[in-house]
């Protein structure tokens, strides 16, 4: 099933639709979408290494975008289904308290969230529901997200083909390791706060 959606995201790389597949795409996995847009920023870049960075930044504004709406979505929704949570998931204190150290660690853990593979979305909404400084959080979201996409774009200009290689023989690979950092990233979510 992920390689058939794999696939199917990558045949936007040969659309004249594919930059704006890669917006639309990164909107969604900032907020919602689990599979990340660097799977089509990859194969746009490799279509056309010259215009890398052009298309690391179309997948920067989007993913940007979608933080935007994630964030708007946590900050005023969260008053209207909190009480499903609290205390049926999770104890007023218990909540509290993850909000105290989002608080003193919000530029961090939005940054940490944006540049490695942890589920950026589960920030961005975070974010909204504790009331985090929309600056910072806009911060670190450009910081974070804009060296991940652009990091890849680099990349791809500077080492073209081999790269793209390397990920279509070593697919299963990546998806484990993406996985297994993935759950890593939820299991350190739920055990550390």
């Amino acid at each position: 099933m992920i390689r058939r959606a794999y696939d199917w995201i990558l045949g936007w790389a040969d659309s004249p639709w594919g930059p704006a597949a890669l917006f639309i795409l990164a909107l969604a996995e900032a907020s919602f979408f689990p599979i990340p847009p660097d799977v089509l920023l990859i194969a746009l870049c490799l279509g056309c290494t010259r215009k890398s960075f052009r298309y690391s930044a179309i997948c920067l504004a989007g993913t940007l975008v979608g933080a935007v709406i994630a964030y708007a979505l946590g900050f005023w929704a969260w008053n209207a289904i909190d009480h499903w949570f609290i205390p049926g998931v999770f104890s007023q204190e218990a909540f509290d308290s993850v909000a105290d150290i989002y608080e003193q660690w919000n530029f961090w853990a939005v940054f940490t969230a944006g540049f490695t593979p942890i589920p950026y979305k589960i920030f961005t909404l975070a974010a909204g529901v504790f009331h985090i400084n929309f600056g910072m959080f806009m911060l670190a979201s450009v910081i974070g997200r804009g060296l991940r996409f652009f990091l890849v774009g680099w990349l791809i200009w500077k080492f073209g083909t081999p790269i793209k290689s390397f990920i279509d023989k070593y697919f299963n690979l990546i998806v484990i390791a993406f996985t297994v950092l993935l759950v890593g990233g939820f299991l350190l979510i739920k055990y550390a706060f």
